[in-house]
């Protein structure tokens, strides 16, 4: 087995050849192919608590964390559990079943704003069908996101979004259609001013205002509940609906996510990963006048050949009652700031720029410079250092050749779990105190 700092990855490299023949780019998401990073992408061959272990039997401490679901590790014992009795039982059945009410049941007997909810597989698909419902409750048809906000890969909100976009060259995906994109307007994150003119301007035409409460997909920008209060305030004003985008934040910095952290109560509600327990899955949800708008109970046709899936249901009840139980998020809090002030000193030692550690709960961003704010702290596009993605690249590179593996971009997150240990974390600061940046 190879060890830290003396790495073989002849077969990640032979696999991503080969998976270059049959797949574009020779991964299933963008930013798995290290695009933004360069070099060979690890190809993982299995998985267990915080660790990753590759083909080539190279094994890292995991910030990843399949980009947030696994908020208790990788095979967690209570959800590995729940998955093999419900194999027991079927995988998929294509009919009602049990499963998915009582994961229903479970979210809206503790989360007041969301009345009823329905089960998708991924969030891109959640936010596609919630924005179906805010035009035919409202009869409006724009929508106003926030630069840099990502919401999935639909192509009326893939605009100016963040997450694997942007590492491309251009912020836009090719192939969408300039009459969808006309129907979105997107105004900058943390400007109140901005979005007060936007919603006086097009007010009575926009449907549902769109944000990510923490915004996590371009970087960390850390919003302030006085802007997040604001935004619902004016939204309402002009009789839009509220989405909050919690498919990250849900369930992740509190079992009610960032709704519960800030008293704000959407109209309409996207969560994912977390309450899937790692398996595929997303949920929209939100008022119930609004939601019995949907399909079979209403006119607005959304389905799903493997919505509710049984295996994803199970994994999800498991994850959500020992969120229940154990209650970790005031550990998690602790444990991530102070691994953050660690590794802000280390790269004080080591790196000739400003390094600091954007954090929320257990969300990290490790920002490569001065942030281009009053305050230090980047809340939006133009305060990301501009030098953010070079200068990344570098440290993932240190990192991941010690044995710790980030997301590879300078724009995603990073993810604590419950179990990463005291030893991992030490490890991780002397890797980035290591670093050559």
């Amino acid at each position: 087995m190879s060890v830290p700092g003396n790495q073989q990855t002849t077969k990640s490299a032979a696999f991503f050849e080969r998976a270059k023949k049959v797949a574009p780019g020779g991964v299933h998401s963008p930013v798995r192919g290290f695009r933004g990073v360069g070099g060979t992408p690890r190809f993982i061959e299995r998985a267990e608590g915080a660790e990753l272990i590759d083909v080539d039997g190279n094994r890292y401490i995991d910030f990843c964390m399949s980009w947030g679901p696994l908020i208790f590790g990788h095979q967690d014992a209570d959800v590995a559990e729940a998955v093999r009795s419900a194999m027991t039982r079927g995988w998929t059945y294509g009919a009602a079943e049990p499963y998915s009410l009582e994961l229903a049941e479970l979210i809206t007997s503790r989360i007041p704003w969301v009345e009823k909810v329905r089960f998708v597989n991924s969030g891109t698909e959640a936010v596609m069908s919630a924005l179906r419902v805010a035009r035919a409750a409202t009869g409006r048809h724009k929508v106003i996101k926030f630069d840099g906000c990502y919401h999935g890969h639909l192509d009326s909100l893939l605009v100016r979004a963040g997450s694997g976009l942007a590492e491309m060259a251009s912020p836009d995906s090719a192939g969408v259609p300039p009459h969808v994109a006309a129907d979105t307007i997107v105004v900058p994150l943390n400007d109140l001013d901005a979005f007060r003119a936007a919603m006086d301007q097009h007010g009575h035409e926009v449907c549902v205002v769109a944000i990510e409460p923490v915004p996590a997909n371009n970087g960390l920008l850390l919003q302030t509940g006085e802007f997040l209060c604001e935004v619902a305030s004016i939204t309402r004003k002009h009789g839009a609906l509220l989405l909050f985008d919690e498919v990250i934040s849900g369930f992740r910095v509190a079992f009610g996510g960032m709704a519960e952290l800030t008293r704000i109560r959407p109209d309409l509600v996207c969560y994912g990963k977390i309450i899937g327990g790692g398996f595929p899955v997303g949920a929209y949800g939100g008022r119930a006048d609004l939601m019995d708008l949907v399909a079979p109970a209403g006119p607005v046709y959304q389905a799903g050949t493997l919505s509710g899936n049984p295996v994803a249901m199970c994994a999800g009840i498991a994850t959500l009652k020992k969120l229940l139980r154990l209650d970790p998020y005031a550990g998690l809090e602790a444990r991530a700031s102070q691994l953050a002030d660690r590794i802000e000193k280390a790269a004080a030692r080591s790196a000739p720029f400003p390094v600091r550690v954007q954090r929320f709960s257990s969300l990290m961003w490790t920002v490569m410079g001065e942030a281009r704010s009053r305050d230090g702290i980047a809340r939006s596009l133009t305060e990301i250092p501009p030098e953010q993605k070079e200068r990344f690249a570098k440290l993932f590179h240190g990192l991941l050749a010690n044995g710790v593996y980030l997301a590879p971009s300078g724009f995603e997150v990073s993810f604590l779990s419950t179990v990463h240990t005291d030893e991992q974390l030490d490890r991780v600061v002397e890797a980035v105190g290591e670093a050559r940046f």
